[in-house]
């Protein structure tokens, strides 16, 4: 039995419960977690904006330790340190036959497993595929990625998915090149991380946006050259500061309909706008087909930063440790599972970056 953070139904609250958690089968890991990021997409699975089965133990940004294997696992042992990966591609679909790993068909279909069971029976599947609000988990050994050298254990819980989310929107979606100007809009774990991805670029002016003026500090320490709270004006603030051109790239980690819109109209005649944030199907955005052509712009998605975790986590490392990336300046606190209804609280209101749950 482990402790854990359960969702009994979508917009139901969490609930901290013991679970019992069954012993690695063929092909699986154990795996006790060190620490859990509160990401925004934890949230949205709560609230139902993606639909996957409940009851569920949540969470997907994790890393911890190996506790034990399942027949047929080589090259994990007990006492190794892994990052969890809560997107593993299949190989073998058309989107993993092009490359496209981050968009693999079958990426998802392991929440759709038993997972563990309630104390009075109930099946509980893993959100996310790899349940990391819990003291400790069982996963795919596709789920796993090596622990890279010289990054602590509970700091790299971020790399599973705001850094990789994040660097890779700036550095795989909108390629953004030395000396362009950007702007990120929302400045959350993924909105620091894509700030810090952008500093790394070498990108000129790199501007952030967001509800909150309390948030400047954060965005300046990761790499914001520009700061601005969001209005009805922010579009126009922000061609201001880009000599009234707008920015070469804009990425937007919010979600919504109107940061979307005002993401694109704050990007210059030619440049790219990349929509990080998860939005609701209520979240409609309209343009005419005369601005399309005349802005000439490029508005794309990106999907967990249309990142290759097995080959990206090496290279964030290699950032980390060469001191260009800060995993620590992205946490703004750090809780226990109790917490976990308080984070998503402080997301709602647009408070604080990341909340990381420490075991």
């Amino acid at each position: 039995m482990v402790r854990a953070a359960v969702l009994p139904a979508v917009g139901a609250p969490l609930e901290i419960a013991e679970i019992e958690l069954p012993d690695p089968g063929p092909g699986q890991v154990r795996v006790r977690l060190a620490a859990a990021g509160v990401c925004h997409s934890d949230l949205s699975l709560s609230d139902g904006t993606m639909r996957l089965p409940v009851p569920a133990v949540l969470g997907h940004e994790g890393a911890g330790t190996v506790v034990s294997v399942g027949e047929g696992v080589t090259g994990l042992a007990p006492g190794a340190g892994v990052v969890l990966n809560w997107a593993p591609s299949c190989g073998s679909c058309h989107a993993c036959s092009l490359g496209e790993v981050w968009l693999c068909a079958d990426a998802l279909s392991g929440s759709a497993a038993v997972h563990a069971r309630t104390a009075d029976g109930t099946d509980l599947h893993p959100g996310l595929n790899v349940a990391a609000f819990a003291e400790e988990t069982v996963v795919p050994v596709s789920c796993t990625l090596p622990l890279p050298d010289g990054i602590p254990l509970t700091d790299a819980a971020l790399l599973g998915c705001a850094v990789l989310t994040g660097y890779g929107a700036v550095h795989h979606s909108a390629q953004v090149r030395p000396g362009e100007t950007v702007a990120v809009f929302g400045v959350g774990g993924v909105g620091l991380s894509a700030l810090q991805a952008a500093r790394i670029a070498g990108a000129s002016t790199i501007v952030a946006v967001d509800v909150s003026p309390e948030k400047e500090e954060l965005a300046r320490a990761a790499g914001a050259t520009e700061y601005v709270v969001a209005s009805e004006n922010t579009a126009r603030q922000i061609r201001a500061l880009t000599g009234k051109q707008g920015v070469d790239v804009a990425v937007e980690c919010v979600g919504r309909a109107v940061t979307i819109r005002t993401a694109w109209e704050s990007t210059r005649r030619g440049g790219r706008t990349t929509v990080v944030g998860i939005g609701g199907k209520d979240q409609q955005v309209t343009f005419n087909a005369l601005e399309l052509f005349h802005w000439g712009r490029t508005l794309s998605g990106c999907v967990y930063g249309n990142c290759d975790p097995v080959r990206d986590l090496p290279v964030l490392a290699e950032h980390v440790r060469a001191g260009r990336l800060d995993l620590g300046s992205l946490v703004t606190e750090r809780i226990a599972l109790e917490g976990i209804p308080a984070a998503f609280d402080n997301m709602l209101a647009g408070k604080g970056g990341r909340a990381l749950i420490v075991f």
